[in-house]
């Protein structure tokens, strides 16, 4: 993989920053982390070279004054709204992530329930978090927010909302992913430690937008596609080119919330100590691309895959219209279209060509490998093996798992567990490929050349199952799907 993100340097210029932030503030700073604090597989995507995990590392270096509150939408809650990149459900990733915090040293305070407004799947939430003895706070919904500032900054506005106890200097405030309501968390907190006598700061900690790169950057432009069911859309910053002359990118969200923040902060501090929403973000990353033109690949090819992901799910009914023209809009002022994804003309080449389901993956050199669905494999499955042989110097018409090895494993699936594909999935084959191994020395060569995959880029002319998407994402592989169902 070619590297266009300097992780390390990453790492100590934004620990310094935020550090400079919280000296600024006087009994407490709360500071809202944007996107996601581990397990950031979006940016490692766009920013290659950025570690997922980097942003947990720098906070590590202030656990000991460090507290966090995970935040959950009761939207989310009653949709039961599912993590893309983890394939899990939003209230199950509130506790995943309070059990890698606590794994790792941290203080979990609480969980906020926002967008509150007497759901009953959200009281059942709380009542299952309590019973495992987890404190849990409402924050209810403000009608007109964030436009009505005399309506919020009172007591039936954020003064309606649980007030969040908190012990140490630097609380941090995470969700399972966007949109849950942590600036609203942060600023209802202002709000009742005001109330206390508690002088609080805020801050804000998102990798995207990146404010220092240009409006219609790629690594920008991927952010939108990233959010488009949420209808995100990044923005020339209008308060810091009024205050400064200089131009900034931030987004619509803490562009509208800036005069409510700005009125909170003035009936604080009597002003407020920032001229602009830029001004309360504390992101580095601009600062530490190390190779732009790898990062406008990426992130190009991350527009792409997030086209194809809209596809997919409105043809399976999870989707919607509007996201998926979106991200085509996206790909317009991107100057792209699925044509640039190499492996997108590959595996429809090779579906002209054999009349059967096909896949295609673009190795490391750039080398394009593909395969077609038989009556023993399914595409995708052939294809690790095609381009496994291929890395391994293994000839392309060696058959590594011999077809009287392949049809015992059919039988099995069709006549003893009723299934109605018969061909071999890519964890079939792996771990056919694995009992082979112990006394074949060209599958020992295949399976030695699977770390090779990593960061590999595949594309599917059919909408694959769930066991090869898993499959491709624990190899590290990216892939897409034409909107097919089989």
């Amino acid at each position: 993989m070619k590297y266009g993100f300097d992780s390390e340097k990453y790492l100590k210029i934004q620990s310094e920053h935020i550090k400079e932030r919280i000296a600024k503030f006087g009994d407490k700073l709360y500071l809202e982390f944007g996107g996601k604090l581990f397990d950031d597989f979006h940016a490692s995507r766009v920013l290659p070279g950025f570690q997922p995990d980097i942003k947990l590392k720098m906070l590590m270096q202030l656990a000991d004054v460090a507290e966090i509150v995970i935040v959950i939408s009761a939207v989310d809650i009653e949709k039961n709204k599912v993590r893309g990149d983890l394939g899990i459900t939003y209230d199950v990733d509130v506790l995943r992530l309070r059990d890698e915090f606590m794994g790792r040293g941290f203080v979990v305070n609480s969980v906020v329930i926002t967008h509150y407004n007497g759901q009953a799947s959200a009281d059942a939430y709380r009542h299952r978090l309590e019973r495992l003895g987890i404190k849990v706070y409402y924050h209810h919904t403000i009608e007109g927010y964030p436009n009505n500032v005399a309506l919020i900054d009172s007591d039936q506005g954020f003064g309606r909302n649980d007030y969040v106890e908190t012990t140490r200097p630097l609380v941090v405030i995470t969700a399972p992913g966007p949109g849950s309501g942590k600036m609203a968390v942060c600023l209802s907190q202002l709000y009742h430690e005001n109330k206390r006598g508690i002088k609080a700061g805020y801050a804000k900690y998102e990798t995207f937008p990146i404010w220092n790169l240009p409006l219609k950057h790629p690594v920008n432009i991927a952010y939108e596609a990233a959010t488009a069911d949420l209808n995100d859309v990044n923005m020339i910053d209008p308060f810091h080119l009024e205050a400064y002359g200089e131009t900034a990118v931030n987004y619509n969200r803490d562009i509208e919330i800036f005069p409510v923040l700005n009125a909170i902060f003035e009936s604080i501090y009597g002003e407020n100590p920032y001229k602009s929403p830029t001004d309360m973000g504390v992101n580095m990353a601009g600062y530490c691309l190390s190779d732009d033109e790898v990062c406008c690949a990426a992130s190009k090819d991350e527009i792409i895959r997030r086209y194809y992901t809209a596809l997919c799910e409105l043809a399976a009914g999870k989707g919607s219209e509007n996201e998926v023209n979106k991200i085509a809009l996206l790909m317009k002022q991107a100057k792209i279209t699925t044509e640039d994804r190499k492996t997108t003309i590959a595996a429809k080449e090779r579906k002209e060509q054999e009349n059967e389901h096909s896949a295609a993956i673009e190795l490391e050199d750039g080398t394009i490998i593909t395969a077609h669905a038989s009556a023993l494999l399914g595409s995708s499955a052939a294809l690790i093996l095609n381009a496994t042989k291929h890395l391994a110097g293994i000839g392309h018409d060696v058959k590594l798992i011999p077809q009287a090895m392949i049809e015992p494993i059919q039988k099995t699936k069709v006549d003893i567990l009723n299934g109605k594909n018969p061909r071999l999935h890519t964890d079939e084959v792996l771990v056919a490929l694995s009992m082979l191994s112990l006394w074949d020395e060209n599958c020992r060569k295949a399976l030695d050349m699977l770390p090779k995959l990593n960061g590999c880029q595949v594309h599917s002319t059919v909408m694959l199952p769930e066991v090869d998407r898993k499959i491709f994402k624990k190899l590290g592989i990216g892939l897409t799907c034409d909107p097919v169902k089989k």
